[in-house]
């Protein structure tokens, strides 16, 4: 088994890509930044289709680009939830890993406040915050355990939580990989229609 949280490198320069390409507008950098991606999954080394399958790799699916459920300038504020901060995160795999609680996000959607948790393994740079979460979508149009975000601290301290960057842990293509399951705690109460979606049936 390939033990991941996702660390994607593809994924993680994402937030890097729309800003460092000033002349590009949002949702065109978005746009580009999908391609890339597919790009990768046909041909990189490290793409999780498997090898067998990328030649007829159609592309992955998304939401259309919303900019509305993208969120700057968040604190991660000190977790101070009812569970232990260090816990083992269960798998798809069936396994525990050993991870702790690194903070809470808050933000609204259409008027719903919403919380999310961010967390840390062994080993993640200073800053990074990985967060899974579920949301309404779960299960339907996205995948039934989630999706991940990966953050990284801005250089005043805050973070950026941008959904349209959301994507699919790596088992939802192999069953090789080990994907970190979301916990309870991060299942928001309203749709995020941003990001990565399932293929049509």
């Amino acid at each position: 088994m390939t033990s991941e949280h996702e660390h994607h490198e593809h994924d993680r320069d994402a937030h890097g890509h729309h800003h460092d390409h000033a002349p590009l507008e949002y949702g065109d950098a978005i746009r580009a930044f999908r391609e890339d991606k597919d790009a990768y999954f046909r041909t990189g080394s490290g793409s999780p289709i498997p090898a067998a399958e990328r030649a007829e790799f159609a592309g992955l699916r998304y939401f259309d680009v919303d900019e509305s459920l993208a969120f700057e300038g968040l604190a991660l504020e000190p977790y101070a939830g009812d569970e232990p901060v260090s816990f083992e995160i269960p798998t798809s795999d069936g396994r525990l890993r050993p991870a702790e609680r690194a903070g809470v996000f808050r933000f609204e959607v259409e008027g719903t406040a919403c919380t999310l948790t961010g967390y840390r393994f062994a080993g993640d740079a200073e800053g990074a915050v990985f967060v899974p979460f579920l949301d309404g979508t779960s299960g339907t149009e996205t995948y039934g355990a989630g999706r991940y975000l990966d953050m990284e601290a801005e250089p005043d301290g805050t973070y950026s939580l941008d959904f349209n960057l959301a994507y699919h842990p790596s088992c939802v293509y192999d069953t090789r990989f080990s994907c970190p399951l979301t916990p309870a705690e991060n299942r928001l109460p309203v749709r995020i229609e941003a990001g990565e979606r399932l293929a049509a049936p």
